[in-house]
């Protein structure tokens, strides 16, 4: 059951008005900004994934690194808050940048994307992810579902719920499993930091959905992910009539076994944005330390 109904108002500012998406982890609401007087999306942590205060602590810190990356193909962040509902549980929501355009997953649903448009689609995200891993940030899910298709390109969606790259606090074992089968880097099967180089193997297996229709392995449950990785299953060859050899050939790179052997996010945006800047403008905003104010 939904913790959130429609015209319930968050922070006396944002208000709901009905529900967009729904997922294991969370849900999507459209709602209006009240105080800005604009439309935006508000995605709610699941009621079952709320109770844990260690992941609330999660998210918040996660929401604090995704607001500082503006870029053109991520979805803004704005907000950051915690509900406290009638019965008193207490449910962490993100606002958001509401993005109007097609779901990449339900595109694809009709069948691949021609190759032209699928690279410079690639080029897009690859853009995105190489301005959020500057900063140290980590999608960990990117996947057809998490890539909006718009009037002004592809926007990856979700960088709300991303990790911060690097060594853990103390007392984390590993990163949560935060993730989709087919997308998912094999050596995220062992615990571990976040690493920059999952993020392009995920973007390597989504360019090649979208180039083929279908994925470069047969991988739909984590089961199928131990089992391919135990395997040694190859990735086949791309078969996409007039697609440049060095894009199929980078494009298998990014689904190397070994991490290390996978391109970077800008170099990926480099070749695939075909000449066009690896990093369009980007801002990264400065983080602003709470001021004490002196006991009166």
């Amino acid at each position: 059951m939904s913790p959130f109904t429609p015209l319930l108002r968050l922070h006396d500012r944002y208000v709901l008005r009905e529900r967009i998406g729904l997922g294991g982890m969370s849900e999507v609401w459209r709602a209006d900004d009240e105080v800005l007087h604009r439309p935006v999306a508000v995605k709610a942590l699941a009621s079952q994934l709320a109770a844990d205060p260690q992941l609330r602590a999660t998210i918040q810190r996660e929401a604090r690194a995704a607001a500082r990356l503006t870029h053109p193909h991520v979805t803004q962040v704005y907000d950051y808050g915690e509900a406290t509902l009638p019965d008193r549980s207490v449910v962490p929501y993100l606002v958001m940048e509401l993005v109007e355009g097609t779901n990449l997953a339900d595109r694809l649903a009709t069948g691949p994307l021609a190759w032209p448009d699928a690279v410079r689609m690639a080029g897009q995200v690859a853009a995105a992810l190489a301005a959020a891993h500057r900063i140290g940030v980590v999608h960990r899910d990117i996947k057809p579902g998490n890539v909006m298709l718009t009037e002004t390109g592809a926007k990856v969606l979700d960088f709300g719920i991303a990790a911060l790259a690097g060594p853990r606090l103390a007392g984390q074992t590993g990163e949560l499993m935060m993730g989709t089968p087919a997308y998912f880097a094999p050596e995220r099967m062992t615990p571990g930091p976040p690493d920059p180089a999952s993020d392009i193997y995920s973007l390597g297996a989504l360019l090649y959905r979208t180039l083929t229709g279908r994925a470069p392995l047969p991988v739909e449950t984590w089961e199928d992910v131990l089992d391919v990785q135990a395997r040694h299953t190859p990735v086949p060859p791309l078969r996409v009539p007039g697609l440049p050899a060095d894009i199929s050939e980078l494009t298998l790179a990014c689904l190397a076994p070994d991490p290390a052997r996978r391109p970077t996010a800008a170099q990926l945006a480099t070749r695939f944005g075909a000449g066009q800047p690896a990093d369009p403008p980007t801002a990264i905003l400065p983080t602003v330390t709470p001021v004490e104010q002196p006991p009166t």
